[in-house]
């Protein structure tokens, strides 16, 4: 399971990095800071999608919250919304290291 994290969490990442020198380039061009919005990245990914999840969304239980949550989630950064889970995702895939601290013996 560690490695399905982590293999996930750093092309989560390497994906985001790409939107962000996506947005680099964009803001050079533009003289301006551009930040692509999650919602414009997915609509060019794939655009019916997003209607698709909407729908899900409104047949749930908590669906005045969970579409507010969404609506918010999609205006925020590309690259920020999909670096935030692959960080995540690194971090709990992580080995934990044993030897953390000295013991006096191996002094």
């Amino acid at each position: 399971m560690r490695l399905v994290l982590r293999i996930v969490g750093t092309w989560l990442l390497g994906l985001a990095f790409v939107l962000l020198v996506i947005d680099g380039t964009k803001s050079l061009a533009a003289n301006s800071v551009v930040l692509t919005s999650f919602a414009d990245a997915w609509d060019n990914v794939h655009a019916p999608s997003i209607e698709a999840v909407r729908a899900f969304f409104d047949s749930r239980f908590f669906a005045d919250l969970l579409g507010g949550a969404f609506e918010i989630v999609l205006t925020y950064p590309a690259f920020a919304v999909l670096a935030l889970p692959a960080i995540v995702m690194i971090v709990a895939g992580r080995t934990r290291r044993r030897d953390r601290y000295v013991q006096a013996d191996q002094l």
